[in-house]
């Protein structure tokens, strides 16, 4: 069994390392803790399905600094997902847009779109900066439990499972991320979380559906 390393802000190369050679971390979010992997790596991205006990059929989604990195991952971004970004990024708002070829099958189970968020925490802000990839972002938990909210509780449920938690003390948790999608001209809810509907279609001045 691997020895996970408990990493602190003065030491997050090591963690940022870790993900570039293909290892896992947990890391903090404004919400819960994420189960991060190079989002570019099939065999990475394998590894946390196999974590968290996790069907492959079911979509992860990605972590990014802005808008410029979406758009290396991303294609046909309505004008609306400017607007959205400028406005909730960072923050619990993820983006379903069409996806470039370079994203891996296994981060959409074989779709055409793909999930993006940036999260509101600086620790793993500066660790996306770090590595220069895309993270994946789904919560660290195994399938089907509650999602942690601290370092201590990810080590508990990870130890020997990943190689590094990246401790940021308490998350807050609460109400998840809203999931928007922007695909083939429509902007629905798949999830609404944080951001309401209401507060979406004051925003863009049009209907969400849901």
């Amino acid at each position: 069994m691997m020895e996970t390393q408990v990493v602190t802000g003065p030491n997050l190369s090591t963690a940022a390392k870790i993900l570039r050679d293909g290892g896992l971390a947990a890391v903090p979010t404004e919400t819960v803790y994420g189960l991060a992997a190079d989002a570019l790596s099939e065999g990475a991205v394998r590894r946390i399905f196999t974590a968290k006990g996790r069907p492959e059929d079911k979509p992860i989604s990605i972590f990014v600094t802005g808008i410029a990195m979406a758009e290396e991952f991303c294609r046909d971004i309505p004008p609306e997902a400017y607007t959205l970004a400028e406005n909730y990024w960072p923050g619990p708002l993820t983006l379903i847009l069409r996806r470039r070829e370079n994203v891996p099958d296994v981060i959409t189970a074989g779709g055409e779109g793909v999930g993006v968020r940036v999260p509101a925490n600086a620790l793993t802000l500066k660790l996306l900066e770090l590595t220069d990839r895309p993270l994946t972002g789904t919560s660290a938990n195994l399938s089907g439990e509650a999602p942690a909210l601290s370092g201590e509780e990810s080590l508990r449920i990870f130890d020997g499972r990943v190689e590094c938690v990246v401790d940021g003390g308490k998350c807050t948790g609460g109400v998840p991320s809203t999931v928007l999608s922007l695909m083939d001209g429509h902007i629905k809810i798949v999830r609404e979380g944080k951001i309401t509907r209401r507060e979406l279609e004051i925003l863009l001045g049009t209907v969400v559906e849901c």
